[in-house]
């Protein structure tokens, strides 16, 4: 009969291996620990008492003017300090579930505040024009992450996303000059609808590499549009002089405080951006095109098996993934600057990536992530007319830093279609 010896342990001996989501939960409550800290040592104990930050609700042009928001700058710091600090406590001791995500963009929130308070203190600051110019640029990265968004959900990675909105601003900005902004807006909504017939035949047909195409795309868009740019555009400025859509005032809405800036009072461009969001929200979930969509990017075969055609569903896909990017590049031109200039989507593309990334392939997260991004340029430009001690460098890098938290991962893993990036084989 054989005999059986405890064995002892010692305590601590026995590691436990945390999971993704615990590191992940410890590590955002030391961000919020850091946040904290960091308000109250510079935005509470290093400005005056005495200070106020004044807050401009409304702008010149509105019909009831003057409404303002005037606060303590140290007092927002302190309030602001014991918030992050008490979310972070609450983090790392039972943390918030499936909510974190809104926590964290919460607790963003109040920093930004803060900082502002910081920025503004002693004078005022146009809050709603912030947040109305926030509007505005987030279009072109909403409208790229779409373009992602259309094309990943069918497993056809779009690197090309940057240069279907450069050609498409090139391209709209010609014809615009010479035939009207009308059919400048149909033609860059072509030009990248063929780039994305381009990208589909690469990727579905002829099965090229789907990262490298869409590369071949972005070079092949800015060296072309850089050299006729200034072989075209250069010695004939008439071709660089489209009329810009104007702006559509909705009635009665327009007239609400803050609410009528930021949405009631913008063109074509940035209404027809909030409808794509909804009708591609539905599309993709309530209808039986989005059903085979979301089918062929996570199990092509299963849904060749039932009978949905593939090819057919990616290649309607991609190419009206390039119809909305052409979208995207004639707003750049018609319906914001007025002008081509080289390189001038500068790096929107890929934060249309990131957007679609932070919004986890979903059309409304995608328009949630874009004005993440599109006020962190925003802030980017009022501070530079505030004239913090921030050095201009560090603002202009606020954008990328942002996009390259997001990709980090600092808002939790996004699992994209199972089949991304595979190429299609039929048996």
């Amino acid at each position: 009969m054989g005999v059986m010896t405890a064995v002892t342990v010692p305590a601590g001996a026995v590691k436990v291996r945390l999971t993704a989501e615990e590191k992940r939960a410890r590590i955002l409550g030391g961000v919020y620990f850091a946040l904290a800290l960091f308000v109250l040592w510079a935005f509470a104990l290093g400005v005056d008492s005495n200070l106020d930050a004044t807050f401009k609700l409304s702008l010149p042009r509105d019909r009831v003017k003057d409404v303002e928001w005037a606060v303590n700058t140290r007092l927002v710091g302190y309030i602001v300090a014991a918030i992050l600090a008490f979310l972070g406590g609450v983090q790392l001791t039972r943390g918030f579930a499936k909510r974190g995500n809104l926590v964290l963009g919460i607790g963003l929130l109040l920093f930004v505040l803060s900082f502002l308070a910081w920025a503004a203190a002693g004078t005022s600051f146009s809050l709603v024009g912030m947040l109305t110019s926030t509007v505005l640029l987030s279009v072109p990265v909403t409208l790229g992450g779409l373009t992602g968004v259309m094309c990943e959900r069918v497993a056809v990675i779009n690197i090309g996303i940057e240069g279907q909105l450069l050609s498409a601003a090139f391209v709209g900005t010609i014809v615009g000059s010479a035939f009207g902004q009308w059919t400048g807006l149909i033609a860059a909504t072509l030009t990248g609808a063929l780039l994305g017939a381009v990208l589909a035949v690469l990727a579905i047909k002829y099965q090229v590499d789907q990262i490298i195409a869409g590369v071949f795309i972005n070079i092949f868009a800015l060296g072309l549009t850089s050299f006729l740019a200034t072989r075209v555009l250069g010695p004939n400025p008439d071709l660089n002089s489209p009329d810009r859509f104007t702006v559509i005032e909705i009635p009665l809405l327009k007239d609400i405080p803050v609410l009528g800036n930021l949405f009631f009072k913008h063109n074509l461009f940035v209404y027809a951006t909030f409808l794509l969001v909804v009708a591609l929200q539905v599309g993709l979930y309530y209808t039986r095109w989005g059903l085979r969509s979301r089918s062929v990017g996570e199990h092509p075969k299963a849904a060749d098996t039932v009978g949905i055609n593939v090819f057919r569903t990616r290649y309607l896909n991609v190419i009206l993934g390039g119809m909305i990017a052409g979208f995207g590049g004639a707003f750049l031109t018609l319906g914001s600057t007025g002008r081509f200039e080289e390189n001038m989507t500068a790096g929107v593309g890929f934060i249309g990536l990131a957007a679609m990334i932070f919004g986890r392939w979903n059309p409304s997260g995608v328009l949630g992530a874009a004005l993440v991004f599109g006020f962190a340029r925003s802030l980017q430009q009022k501070l530079g007319i505030l004239g913090t001690p921030i050095p201009s460098e560090f603002l202009a890098m606020a954008p990328y830093i942002v996009t390259i938290i997001v990709v980090a991962g600092l808002v939790g893993r996004a699992r994209p279609p199972a089949a991304d990036g595979q190429p299609y084989v039929k048996q």
